[in-house]
C-alpha cells in the first residue's frame, strides 16, 4: 500500500485527536500498521509515545508498530 506522507499525517493527527471518539482513533491507529512503511512506523511509535492519548490506544500503536517491523525484517 502506498501513501502520501499527507495521508500519513492526517491519520496521525486523527489518532492524537482526543476530541474525536475512540473508535475513530482506533481505526487510524489501525490504518497506519496497515499501511508499514518506515514513516508509518515512526507515526506509530510517536502515538504510542503520547502520554495525552488512554493506554489502550498506545498499546493498540505499539502492537501495530511491531507488525510492521515484522512485515519489513528479513527471515
Amino acid at each position: 500500500m502506498s501513501e502520501k506522507p499527507g495521508e500519513l499525517k492526517k491519520l496521525a493527527e486523527i489518532a492524537a485527536d482526543m476530541k474525536l471518539p475512540a473508535n475513530i482513533r482506533t481505526k487510524a491507529i489501525e490504518q497506519l500498521g496497515l499501511v508499514a512503511t518506515h514513516d508509518a512506523l515512526l507515526a506509530l511509535l510517536d502515538i504510542a509515545a503520547n502520554e495525552n492519548l488512554v493506554t489502550k490506544e498506545r498499546d493498540l500503536a505499539l502492537k501495530q508498530a511491531r507488525e510492521v517491523i515484522k512485515k519489513s525484517s528479513p527471515h
